[in-house]
């Protein structure tokens, strides 16, 4: 066998190895994209979580101001049922306003209450959503660097590794979309 022979199969065995490992190559591609993807959209619910939570807050806020004027407006009217007025007109009308009033607060924070709570619900089930994502960010990036591993061993067994950890990557993507 001459020396070109000898470089022609050396050189034929070469693209031989490599046209074997493109399919990883790809693999690896495609696991980089979708770790972007689930590392943006994990960072979109944890801010979407954070922005739920400061409206909650804010609603609890409201709500505790309104329970502040309706235990104020209360005490006026205690005040007023046992102090002297020599106006009895006068003094009804004010005991019906302070009643009026106190059935408006009370209607209100009821309202407001429901609000501050089902903000809290979007709270926690924006964070749930976010655990999902960062769970599926995690798999998909071991999965990349498992396979990527195929490159310098030549092994495809880290290939079929890489993917059965980014199939759990996957999985827990689209169970965050379920939530």
């Amino acid at each position: 066998m001459e020396a070109n022979e000898a470089g022609e199969l050396k050189e034929q065995a070469e693209k031989a190895a490599e046209n074997a490992l493109r399919p990883v190559a790809f693999t690896m591609s495609v696991l980089a994209v979708l770790v972007a993807v689930t590392t943006v959209l994990g960072h979109r619910t944890h801010t979407e979580a954070v922005l739920f939570q400061n409206r909650a807050t804010d609603q609890w806020n409201e709500y505790q101001a309104k329970k502040i004027r309706s235990y104020n407006t209360g005490l006026a009217k205690d005040i007023l049922s046992v102090a002297t007025i020599a106006d009895k007109d006068a003094a009804a009308k004010i005991e019906k306003a302070y009643a009026d009033h106190q059935v408006k607060w009370d209607a209100d924070l009821k309202a407001d209450q429901e609000k501050a709570k089902a903000l809290e619900e979007r709270v926690e089930s924006a964070e749930e959503r976010a655990k999902h994502f960062d769970l599926s960010e995690a798999m998909l990036e071991i999965g990349l660097v498992i396979t990527s591993v195929t490159l310098l061993t030549r092994s495809k067994i880290y290939w079929y590794l890489g993917f059965v950890f980014s199939i759990a990557g996957i999985i827990s993507a689209v169970s965050a979309f379920l939530l």
